[in-house]
């Protein structure tokens, strides 16, 4: 008896393992092949071949871009190249880009890269902050921007026991940032379990030397942060429920929801473009494909604008997209004077004059 009733236990879980499985495939875009929409006046930057997760860009025209990471499940040209943070200045007629100098002390040799957020203090110093996996542990990691010398010196590294599996941060003030847990198992395979299932257990927290608490739960997996041009709006993008959450930043740095954008295609990181107030999205349009990574049927790439996105009827369009012929595992897009770059996980980065 006790057998048969294994038995039945068994079938019931693997039923249910196997139907969560076809909503996951559903939710993972796996049958969509995305149509082409390409710019004129577009080329890849020379240089940059191991991926570009996150780009942030300074009012100068300075961009930052991680590039380098290792992240489990995903794929990496170099596995066994540290990670890098190049600079390129989108002031010039044919921007080139050079990788960053790091002073301080700081261990290179573990340097894994993800998000990035600059702050720029009141006497215009500018810091970088990086979230690092370092082990594949989460960090994160603060720098200064030497811009004569081209270089970044290391300062000091964030640890706490909140900010396990980070994604990205979007800094406030010094040593003040919202922060994205985009799994809430750090092993691989319950990750891939947790995905699979479809639990909402991710979060945003805030940080400071003060207080470290969170302010946002229920993602399948909170992804990019950003803040609207005025600072009184967060936006979190979650990869895999396919959609933009608004929220509302209070005086406590607790965050509300005010509104969820659903685009139907993997949102990944968050920009806003300083001109017009639209966010950017680099989305991935077949989630399935980065997962299980084909050269020869690689994973396509996506850029959405959202206008108006606090309006009744934001306004969403597509800046770019590819089948990854050119580009694949778009991750970030940001916007400089209507130039444009595209990053990705592991692969190129796309530069365009829209």
């Amino acid at each position: 008896m006790g057998k048969l009733v294994a038995l039945v236990l068994l079938g019931v879980g693997l039923s249910l393992v196997g139907e969560r499985f076809l909503e996951f495939r559903e939710r993972s875009n796996a049958s969509r092949e995305v149509e082409s929409v390409e710019p004129e006046n577009c080329h890849l930057i020379e240089e940059i071949e191991n991926g570009s997760e996150d780009i942030d860009i300074l009012p100068s025209g300075l961009a930052f871009i991680s590039s380098g990471l290792k992240y489990p499940g995903l794929p990496n040209f170099a596995p066994n190249e540290p990670g890098k943070i190049f600079l390129i200045d989108l002031n010039e007629q044919k921007p080139r880009v050079q990788a960053l100098e790091i002073s301080g002390g700081f261990d290179k040799e573990l340097f894994n890269p993800h998000g990035i957020s600059i702050f720029i203090d009141k006497d215009q110093t500018v810091y970088l902050y990086i979230v690092n996996h370092p082990h594949m542990k989460s960090t994160v990691e603060i720098f200064k921007f030497e811009e004569q010398q081209r270089s970044l010196v290391y300062l000091k590294t964030i640890k706490h026991e909140l900010l396990k599996s980070v994604n990205d941060i979007v800094v406030f003030g010094p040593e003040q940032f919202y922060a994205t847990r985009d799994h809430y198992f750090t092993n691989p395979f319950l990750s891939l379990f947790e995905m699979i299932l479809g639990l909402r257990w991710t979060y945003v927290l805030f940080y400071s030397p003060r207080e470290v608490k969170v302010v946002a739960t229920g993602f399948s997996s909170a992804n990019g942060i950003t803040i609207s041009a005025d600072r009184k709006y967060v936006y979190v993008a979650d990869v895999t429920a396919k959609n933009i959450h608004v929220m509302e930043k209070h005086n406590n740095w607790d965050l509300t929801q005010l509104k969820v954008i659903h685009l139907g295609t993997l949102v990944d990181n968050l920009s806003v473009d300083p001109a017009t107030g639209d966010i950017l999205a680099g989305c991935h349009p077949n989630l399935m494909k980065l997962l299980l990574y084909n050269a020869d049927d690689p994973p396509g790439s996506e850029v959405l604008r959202i206008q108006n996105i606090m309006s009744e009827k934001p306004r969403v369009s597509t800046v770019y997209a590819n089948n990854g012929s050119v580009l694949q595992g778009t991750s970030v897009a940001s916007m400089y004077h209507g130039k444009i770059l595209i990053g990705t996980v592991f692969h190129k980065t796309l530069y365009c004059e829209l």
